[in-house]
């Protein structure tokens, strides 16, 4: 019996300890899963031993008591709180016992269970006077200043309402609110919240109510304690409409049902759109929907015998970190990889997660061997999320970030980021740490060739991550242009290929030197570069030599084009071993650009020109007023050598002429300046150009709507579409009276009919490709 009396003791007081941290420190150290494994631990031994139970036993209350900074308020209804089913069988039981104990199958009220801080809102006569959290169920914290800034709380009800009317529900923080929260705290180095809802539950907490006031929090109803002065409906469905009625929010996802096995329904769907929600939710609550069925069915000691919260998996679970491994990802930045003891979470065994960076280890303080929160949600990467230190071993051991590649051996350099100001250059660390061996290293050749090979990029079919991984492996691959230069017995070699396989993959291979242009650019993996970026350049500038040609000044010219991605962009086609690919992949005739196409920018202007030079003290008004005064670069620079001679000549604009005076002084900005002028000259967009620009509509299928389906059987619904926008159509996903023209392969169903119905030109697969060939997109067969 002493070895029960000490177990019960120890449950006890880590129980009581996880309840001061979780409602009055709001620093919880352990996620709810394991708290409710405690518990259950707890309640299964006083179930055995009840001579045991003691009045303070944690299992003969809520929580803990109310934090001495806020004033008390003693609930005058008790806010108790749920039992749990953890499974199905868990919640079968629980229905029996209900329909045993009332004689007949109720009816149900089924709400989502939200994952926040519980709260009570006191109206009277309409107007919020007080607001108090739950505290341990009898007494709660006086939060009256805190909710009266969130902004779903009304302040006023409205319609007809009770004299006194006390309303209860969650107070949480939205996702996206809590993810924006997350960045700025990041970018201030403040500290971060582990999820919404210890975010919510700080934040509501703070003495300061101006601070909760700037947190993005919410609320929703979902019950009632005290009333006074009024009728109420006779359901907790009718009553949760009514409040809503009465001006305060509720969630969509709050139903009524008639049967256990629709309950069991609604718990799957909304299990279903659990990461689709904007709010976290831990399970469903179901409540028998009468009232006068809840009031015969009663409370036990610490729950009401009518209502259950069946829970989800746990998105947060403990486990043990055993190592770290460090992979290399395509730009060569090196990622941290928690080894875990596996561990069940968000309905999935998680061994390992991520932890970002070295700022982020050093932001956690997690060491090997420690005890970590580890959390999964949806299709998110499961990452370690905090530390539980109390339980950290004796052995634990510091995490060593590597300063040599894992892979290649090269030297890994911390990430430089840079501001371009007028002034000077400012670089500051960022908080990658990269690879310096880049395509010589095999992990990141790895990943810039599946990155070119991938759906939309190249699009190479059967050219996938184990294909590559193989392929490099082997020796066989050793940059994209190699990619065209497989022979048929380098393929087939590889084990799990076949020669139908092989035939297949070279087919996809040689098919993929169609991909148009844009496509083709944004395979080859310049940092910053997506996809609509990649359309914007390839469509303005046409080909690879004008990209290259192109000064940074005028890339920043293209729409949504930035300095940062101009001077990536720059960089990329200037580097040797970039333009050797790009040379290579011209070579094997893949689509890069129009030979001998015309840049479709209008021509620099002089006054544009001497703006983007960014020189200090020369805004848009002095760039101008220079460009009047002088008709060439040379005579600028010529009148710079004598500043007072050009304070002359810009009519006495003396921050400019010190600028450019200052500018031109030094003989490397006036080269640079001269070569950017030879380049707009050939270019043929310099300022002296007298040609017309070509316009967007001047395009065959300018100012059209087109929309696929149906399976095409040369081309990829995507390569479809990439032709087709190169041709200047917009392409949409579903036909209205506004599209022009539907392009329908095998298979098209309801869009055909829906096509034919309004009048819309159709063509098939065929007419399509006619179409391309006529245009000079596709190669004629």
């Amino acid at each position: 019996m002493n070895d029960i009396q000490t177990q019960l003791d120890t449950l006890r007081r880590e129980i009581d300890q996880h309840n001061i941290r979780y409602y009055v420190d709001d620093a919880p150290s352990i996620p709810d899963a394991e708290y409710d494994r405690l518990m259950r631990e707890l309640q299964a031994i006083e179930a055995a031993h009840p001579d045991l139970i003691t009045p303070e036993s944690p299992t003969q209350r809520v929580g803990a008591k109310a934090a001495a900074a806020f004033g008390e308020v003693t609930h005058e209804v008790p806010m108790l709180s749920l039992g749990n089913a953890m499974d199905e069988g868990d919640f079968i039981a629980f229905g029996e016992r209900v329909e045993k104990g009332l004689g007949h199958s109720p009816a149900w009220c089924c709400e989502p269970k939200l994952d926040g801080l519980a709260v009570s809102l006191l109206y009277e006569n309409g107007v919020l006077v007080r607001g108090a959290t739950r505290g341990d169920g009898a007494t709660g914290e006086d939060i009256t200043q805190n909710v009266k800034t969130i902004r779903a709380i009304p302040l006023k009800l409205q319609g007809e309402y009770p004299q006194r009317i006390e309303v209860r529900g969650e107070v949480f923080m939205p996702r996206a609110g809590f993810e924006e929260m997350n960045k700025k705290a990041l970018e201030s180095g403040d500290k971060l919240f582990a999820n919404p809802r210890n975010a919510a539950a700080g934040s509501l907490r703070q003495l300061d109510s101006r601070i909760t006031a700037k947190r993005p929090l919410s609320f929703y109803a979902y019950g009632l304690g005290v009333v006074e002065g009024g009728e109420l409906p006779a359901g907790q469905y009718a009553r949760l409409m009514w409040l809503r009625g009465l001006g305060l929010p509720v969630s969509k996802e709050v139903t009524r049902v008639e049967s256990l096995e629709a309950v069991k329904a609604y718990h799957d769907a909304i299990l279903q759109k659990r990461d689709a929600l904007d709010f976290d939710i831990d399970g469903a609550v179901i409540k028998v929907d009468s009232v006068a069925d809840q009031d015969e069915l009663g409370f036990v000691a610490r729950a009401p015998r009518w209502a259950i919260a069946w829970k989800y998996p746990a998105q947060e679970e403990l486990t043990v970190l055993e190592d770290v491994e460090f992979q290399v990802g395509r730009t060569g930045a090196i990622t941290p990889v928690a080894k875990l003891k596996p561990v069940f979470v968000g309905g999935v065994t998680v061994s390992n997660a991520t932890l970002h960076n070295a700022d982020e280890i050093a932001r956690l303080g997690v060491k090997i061997g420690d005890t970590v929160i580890v959390r999964r949600a949806g299709d998110v990467i499961p990452q370690v999320v905090s530390v539980v230190e109390e339980r950290r071993p004796a052995e634990a051991k510091d995490i060593a970030f590597p300063t040599a590649c894992p892979v290649c051996g090269a030297h890994v350099e911390r990430e430089t980021l840079r501001t371009r100001l007028k002034t000077k250059v400012i670089e500051r660390e960022g908080t990658a740490y990269r690879c310096s061996g880049r395509l010589t290293c095999s992990a990141q050749l790895k990943q810039a060739l599946i990155h070119f090979a991938s759906r939309k990029a190249l699009d190479i079919e059967g050219l996938g991550d184990v294909v590559v991984e193989k392929l490099v492996d082997a020796e066989r691959l050793a940059s994209p242009v190699g990619i065209f230069e497989l022979k048929r017995e380098d393929i087939l070699g590889l084990e799990g290929f076949a020669e139908l396989s092989t035939d297949k993959l070279r087919a996809a291979i040689l098919r993929s030197k169609t991909t148009p242009f844009n496509r083709v650019l944004y395979a080859l993996g310049i940092p910053e570069v997506g996809e609509e970026t990649a359309k914007l350049v390839a469509a303005t500038l046409g080909n690879v030599d004008n990209i290259r040609m192109a000064p940074v000044e005028l890339l920043t010219s293209i729409p949504d084009v930035g300095r940062e991605v101009a001077f990536h962009i720059s960089e990329f086609f200037n580097e040797p071993n970039n333009w050797q690919v790009v040379e290579g992949l011209r070579g094997q005739g893949l689509k890069l650009g129009e030979a001998g196409a015309k840049i479709s920018l209008a021509p620099m202007s002089f006054s544009e020109f001497i703006n983007k030079l960014d020189i200090v003290g020369v805004g848009p008004g002095a760039a101008e007023k220079a460009a009047s005064r002088f008709d060439s670069l040379d005579a600028l620079i010529q009148c710079a050598k004598d500043e007072q001679n050009l304070f002359n000549a810009l009519g006495g604009t003396k921050a400019a002429a010190k600028g450019l005076a200052a500018f031109f002084a030094d003989s490397a900005n006036a080269e640079r300046a001269r070569d950017i002028e030879a380049r707009l000259l050939a270019l043929d967009v310099h300022w002296s150009s007298e040609r017309e620009v070509t316009q967007a509509a001047e395009l065959p299928l300018s100012g059209q709507t087109f929309v696929i389906t149906g399976t095409l059987s040369v081309l990829s619904r995507d390569e479809a579409k990439a032709h087709l926008e190169a041709l200047g159509a917009k392409v949409a996903g579903s036909v209205s009276k506004n599209t022009d023209v539907l392009v329908a392969g095998e298979k098209a169903g309801s869009k055909l009919a829906k096509a034919e119905s309004l009048g819309v030109a159709t063509w098939d697969d065929q007419a399509l490709m006619a179409f391309l060939r006529e245009q000079g997109v596709i190669d004629a067969a």
